[in-house]
């Protein structure tokens, strides 16, 4: 399938029914009075989280996105039915943003959150609303008012607790393969990764969700190598995983890699430069790997950093990795729960 993570739409609620005009007419009732009913309201617009799924792709085709307008009123006091509601499904991780502002309107971010982007309109009504003692047969009744028209942009940031990053070809398709479920494909040329993919990893009685980003590259913040749109993928991810290879097989400097990484972090967003971070050391199974790790790591000590070492390709070390994850995972969790609590 393929992966959508941006869409424009254009959505239109329903317009209201007009009321009605009517008098009540008997055998012997020669003046019955008005019985004009009210029209109907029209259906409102309407955005739900489906868990069942992962991408914008339902949406990104033109299509004419409209609420059912409701029902006129009819005589004999009968009220027109309230036009059908456009539910539209989109995964959980969409933001809405009002297209023309920029504005973010809502954060889906709960499976099974709905919220109301397009109200419909009042339904108008009848002339019987309209009766006084002076004018008790009134001939007029009021029109619908016009559902609400809005440009809409979705975006999709995917919902992960941990966020795999590294310069293409480092191996993190092949690390997220051996620690969960996720099946990305493998390839030994650079930017074999396009989308990204999630992966539930389990340890013990817990679990979390590991998030593989497409590689990043210098200029990543400005979009270069399509960076800014993977990179905001990383936004709700609680900890980072930052794999490199040290194998020296590239010819690139570990340390330099992951310092100019970094400052695309910081340049794309302070919050994101301000996650905590474990440092990996990819392809242990390499003997290139194995002679070069002592020196690596001293340099990154220095630095008062840890350097882990594992093999996506033996599984090697990932049961370490995998357990100082999932602890710094639950430590974000628990340091976040005061955050949400007294969020308003």
């Amino acid at each position: 399938m393929k992966f959508v993570d941006e869409v424009r739409i254009e959505v239109q609620a329903g317009d209201g029914g007009r009321g009605c005009v009517s008098f009540r007419r008997e055998k012997y009732v020669p003046r019955g009075g008005p019985n004009g009913g009210d029209g109907g309201d029209g259906g409102d617009v309407v955005l739900q989280a489906d868990p069942g799924l992962g991408t914008l792709l339902d949406l990104s085709y033109p299509q004419r996105l409209r609420a059912g307008r409701g029902e006129h009123g009819r005589g004999k006091d009968q009220h027109g039915a309230r036009g059908r509601d456009l539910v539209l499904r989109v995964p959980p991780g969409t933001l809405v943003f009002d297209d023309a502002t920029g504005v973010l309107l809502h954060d889906l971010h709960t499976p099974g959150a709905a919220v109301v982007v397009a109200r419909g309109g009042r339904g108008g009504r009848g002339n019987k609303h309209f009766a006084t003692p002076t004018d008790r047969a009134p001939r007029r009744a009021e029109p619908g008012t016009p559902g609400e028209r809005r440009a809409l942009r979705l975006e999709l940031r995917v919902l992960a607790d941990a966020g795999l990053l590294g310069f293409p070809n480092v191996g993190k398709s092949t690390l997220i393969r051996a620690v969960s479920a996720a099946r990305p494909r493998v390839a030994d040329y650079p930017f074999t990764t396009l989308v990204p993919h999630l992966g539930v990893v389990r340890v013990d009685d817990a679990s979390f969700v590991l998030a593989d980003i497409p590689g990043l590259v210098p200029g990543a913040h400005a979009g270069q190598g399509l960076g800014a749109r993977f990179l905001r993928h990383l936004a709700r991810t609680a900890v980072l995983v930052h794999l490199l290879d040290v194998s020296g097989l590239t010819g690139r400097d570990p340390l330099a890699d992951f310092d100019a990484l970094n400052r695309e972090l910081a340049l794309a967003s302070p919050a994101l430069a301000a996650k905590p971070q474990l440092v990996v050391a990819g392809k242990l199974d390499l003997a290139e790997t194995r002679a070069a790790l002592p020196a690596v790591r001293r340099r990154f000590a220095a630095r008062g950093l840890e350097l882990l070492a594992v093999s996506g390709a033996t599984g090697e070390g990932t049961a370490e990795l995998v357990r100082r994850l999932a602890a710094a995972v639950a430590a974000a969790r628990t340091a976040a729960a005061p955050a949400r609590a007294v969020a308003p």
